[in-house]
């Protein structure tokens, strides 16, 4: 009951009646009477920064803190922050497809430090999606639990209906075979030439004969625009170039599951939006589940069918992008605008 209490004092906070009288400044005076003027300095407070104030107290109060629950120092702003997830409603939009992909309650630590806390997220099959959030958030950490590369402290992780953390080695070494990974800049074998980098994972994983395998990797490769480089090395390729190869070898075994991780990373934004292009046309010959990985707003804009804004070690909101980029939430707009004022800050 005192925990009930103390909550409901805490919703009822910002409600409290104010005994503050309005601030008055003299001025000069009337320039026909003489007379002095009185100025209320509580007007001076732009309507923006009400309607903010208005929508972080509605936050809050939608939101309260959970009393029993213990939020780990690192995910707070500062010792003041006693709801770090006012913001976060959790709201799953519909996006009209199956899971491929789905963590439930996930909680992943390393040390003392929290990176996942409770993360709730499905991922639509057949559509390109997003997962977006600020720097170290814990993005490619989802990705790492999507492979089993990471096992999660709590909670579960599901791809096709599987739960993953209870694979066995085999089954394990079954399910990845589902994926498809292009890791930041490319991560090929420096001492391979890019047609031996491409045909790697067909020659591991795989019975085919080199004729066939030779097939692929050269469809592969002219589907990317590298069909002319495939004597080249890693180190005579532009990061343009290495990213591209690297797509090519995520899709030689035929993946059902594509994962990009930070794909634009180190491009410039022609080579960004060339490569998003590719990203699109290359999924509407495959289908399948895409998710890119990124803080890129504008690749996000050009061809996320989903999105999914991570913060904190859980999902602010998620769903269609055209829903997203509307969404009123104010850190899911400011984030997905690029602006500085809002929620988030330098912390």
């Amino acid at each position: 009951m005192a925990d009930d209490k103390d909550q409901k004092d805490w919703l009822q906070e910002d409600e409290q009646p104010t005994t503050e009288q309005p601030t008055t400044e003299q001025a000069s005076g009337d320039p026909e009477s003489g007379d002095p003027i009185e100025v209320n300095t509580d007007g001076l407070k732009s309507d923006s920064d009400e309607e903010t104030a208005r929508v972080t107290r509605e936050a809050a109060q939608e939101n309260p803190p959970d009393p029993d629950e213990h939020i780990p120092d690192n995910l707070r702003a500062g010792p003041g922050d006693e709801n770090p997830y006012q913001w976060h409603t959790g709201l799953k939009r519909e996006h009209g497809s199956t899971d491929a992909m789905e963590f439930i309650d996930v909680k992943k630590s390393f040390g003392r430090n929290t990176i996942l806390n409770g993360l709730n997220l499905g991922v639509p099959d057949n559509q390109i999606s997003m997962i977006l959030g600020p720097s170290g958030t814990g993005k490619s950490v989802c990705i790492k639990h999507m492979v089993g590369l990471l096992y999660p402290d709590e909670g579960d992780v599901l791809v096709h209906g599987e739960s993953v953390p209870n694979m066995t080695d085999d089954e394990l070494f079954e399910m990845r075979k589902k994926f498809g990974v292009l890791f930041q800049d490319g991560a090929l074998f420096g001492s391979m030439n890019l047609w031996d980098n491409v045909a790697f994972p067909l020659r591991q994983h795989t019975d085919k004969g080199e004729d066939e395998i030779a097939d692929i990797v050269n469809r592969r490769l002219k589907e990317v625009g590298l069909g002319f480089a495939g004597d080249k090395l890693p180190n005579e390729l532009s990061g343009g170039m290495r990213k591209r190869a690297g797509f090519a070898r995520a899709l030689v075994l035929d993946p059902d599951i594509v994962l990009f991780d930070e794909p634009d990373s180190g491009l410039d934004p022609v080579r960004t939006a060339l490569l998003c292009e590719l990203i699109q046309e290359i999924h509407e010959e495959n289908g399948g589940a895409y998710v890119v990985i990124t803080h890129d707003i504008m690749s996000a804009r050009r061809v996320a069918d989903y999105i999914a804004v991570l913060w904190k070690g859980r999902i602010v909101e998620s769903g269609p992008a055209s829903e997203l980029f509307n969404s009123p939430n104010q850190f899911v707009r400011q984030f997905l605008s690029g602006e500085a004022q809002g929620p988030l800050g330098m912390e």
